[in-house]
């Protein structure tokens, strides 16, 4: 079975994007990975297909309506789905949580547009609120793609080396060491002579302090977190 992403938009034509390129297209094309796009236009009401409103209580912009966006999301087929709605206020995506939606069945995703989404929607849904970053966006279809990108890579049978995801950033907590290639010399700069002396455990311990120096300098945060 594969994994499932359904994904409620009002953009549909902007999916799959970057995702029906490189490697997670082919996983797509093979099946280990299906997306299924609904336009929330479809569920607007009148004459017009009206998904939005002014906000009750006043302010700026338009507020996408409850009643339009449960019936989005109710005629989804849910099973184990968790259903995530990518929005600035949500609760940081993490490599742990990557993982934990990797190993389930598919997400349900709500792509937002205008000012937000009526509170009501979110709570009777029972919508996982999730944000990929300390930015705003016009809306949710590229938060939404970068969330499917990395929960789809590590999925069985989509990278050729299942290693690589192993030594990531954040995948210990810290951010990866520096990486180096051939040719051993270009413009001045050379290779650290640790990583080519093929001394194992000297290579690792660099690899470890190089990465927690880095992390330090610019996400002591993570460190912090590791208390």
């Amino acid at each position: 079975m594969s994994f499932k992403i359904s994904v409620i938009s009002l953009t549909p034509d902007a999916w799959p994007g970057a995702l029906g390129v490189s490697l997670i297209s082919t996983a797509l094309n093979k099946g280990i990975w299906s997306l299924e796009t609904i336009d929330l236009r479809d569920f607007g009401q009148g004459r017009h297909k009206q998904v939005d409103d002014t906000a009750a209580g006043g302010g700026a912009g338009m507020v996408i309506k409850a009643d339009v966006a449960l019936a989005a999301v109710r005629s989804v087929e849910r099973k184990n789905r968790p259903i995530i709605y990518l929005t600035p206020r949500g609760k940081p995506l993490s490599q742990m949580r990557v993982r934990e939606l990797a190993k389930g069945e598919g997400v349900i995703l709500f792509c937002g547009r205008f000012e937000g989404l009526d509170e009501r929607a979110i709570e009777l849904a029972g919508m996982e609120e999730i944000c990929v970053g300390d930015v705003v966006l016009m809306g949710g279809d590229i938060a939404g793609q970068l969330l499917t990108e990395a929960t789809v890579r590590l999925l069985d049978g989509v990278l050729g080396n299942e290693q690589s995801t192993i030594n990531e950033s954040f995948e210990s907590g810290l951010l990866e060491h520096p990486l180096y290639t051939k040719p051993r010399e270009i413009e001045g700069k050379t290779i650290p002579e640790v990583l080519l002396s093929g001394n194992h455990a000297a290579i690792e311990k660099w690899k470890h302090e190089k990465s927690l120096e880095i992390t330090k300098a610019r996400r002591p945060d993570l460190i912090k977190n590791k208390d």
